[in-house]
């Protein structure tokens, strides 16, 4: 249901929203904000009204993540942070598994997700089912689970990891030999960094997978002084070809540290919009690969959302607690 033409773009409303355009107009065309004021305002309102807290992955677009967001980051960062607000609500602002991880560390609140259908190519790369069946073929074998994944897998498992502290992780466990699910370039990157000999799955991300070692390159010839910086995620020609490889935190903080001049961050094509408005003085290259899935969340969406309190994000309970497990045992290790 549209609520497009209830909310019209009138001066109190542009004068209201003024300063929040001042900080995105250099990613968000002029001509755009008309559309977006209106929403943006309507859902700051609607917050306080709600006790509501709004999360942003960093690949939301910048209308949301600096319009309308109160937590932004990656994915675990956006769920542990929620945990400690006094927030009744959560308005999850990316993809359906990140709604669930949030559920899991805040049971107690209500979490919404705008579109329900905001899946993930990587996280439904793989079930419970398919994690019992790896435990059967290697019994013994520690499986260690991004976070990238649903409740039902996060259950199966025995710790969840992330990006920036995978590595840690695996070597945390004293074991020869693990599984790491489901994203076999992690996985790959993992095993280039340790000694433990790293089993994987075959699943991936759609967009990191769609990045090639000859696009790069061909960046390269056009910029000499292009600085790259790889998500693992990326298939291996790609982090070959790379200046820095690190998760979606430790991208933005190399760009913020470091401050190349001219800089490739090889991820969703939003983040470099969100990353560019905090670092006006770096140039952005920006090889525009989107995420379908994180684009189905939009102001709209968000407006229905808070306004209907619906849809709502459930996980059974006892799934629910085999998985918070998991991802407290990762937890004890950050």
């Amino acid at each position: 249901m549209s609520h497009t033409a209830e909310l019209e773009y009138t001066p109190e409303i542009a004068a209201a929203t003024q300063p929040i355009y001042e900080r995105m107009k250099s990613v968000v065309p002029e001509f755009e904000w008309p559309v977006h004021a209106p929403y943006v305002d309507a859902i700051n309102r609607l917050k306080r009204e709600r006790n509501a807290v709004i999360l942003a992955h960093n690949y939301m677009t910048p209308e949301i993540f600096h319009g309308v967001a109160d937590i932004v980051g990656d994915s675990l960062a956006l769920a542990r942070k929620a945990a400690e607000t006094d927030a009744e609500v959560i308005v999850l602002a990316g993809v359906h598994f990140m709604a669930e991880t949030a559920k899991l560390l805040s049971p107690e609140k209500t979490v919404l997700m705008p579109d329900m259908a905001a899946g993930c190519s990587l996280a439904a790369s793989i079930t419970g089912a398919d994690v019992r069946l790896l435990r059967e073929k290697y019994p013994g074998v520690p499986v260690v689970t991004y976070v990238n994944t649903s409740a039902d897998v996060k259950a199966e498992s025995d710790i969840c990891c992330t990006s920036g502290n995978a590595v840690k992780i695996v070597e945390s466990l004293g074991t020869d030999k693990v599984i790491c699910l489901p994203d076999q370039y992690l996985a790959r990157y993992i095993a280039s960094q340790t000694d433990v000999e790293v089993i994987y799955w075959e699943g991936s991300c759609e967009v990191h997978e769609r990045f090639t070692g000859d696009e790069l390159r061909d960046y390269r010839k056009q910029f000499s002084d292009i600085v790259i910086v790889a998500h693992p995620e990326c298939p291996e020609d790609v982090l070959k070809e790379a200046d820095f490889v690190g998760s979606t935190a430790k991208m933005i903080n190399y760009v913020g540290d470091e401050k190349p001049e001219r800089v490739l961050l090889v991820t969703e094509c939003s983040m470099s919009d969100n990353v560019a408005v905090e670092h006006p003085e770096v140039e952005f290259i920006r090889p525009c690969n989107l995420c379908p899935h994180m684009k189905l969340i939009t102001l709209p969406k968000i407006f229905d959302a808070l306004t209907n309190m619906e849809p709502r994000v459930e996980v059974d309970p006892e799934v629910a607690a085999r998985a918070r497990v998991t991802v407290e045992r990762m937890l004890a290790h950050s």
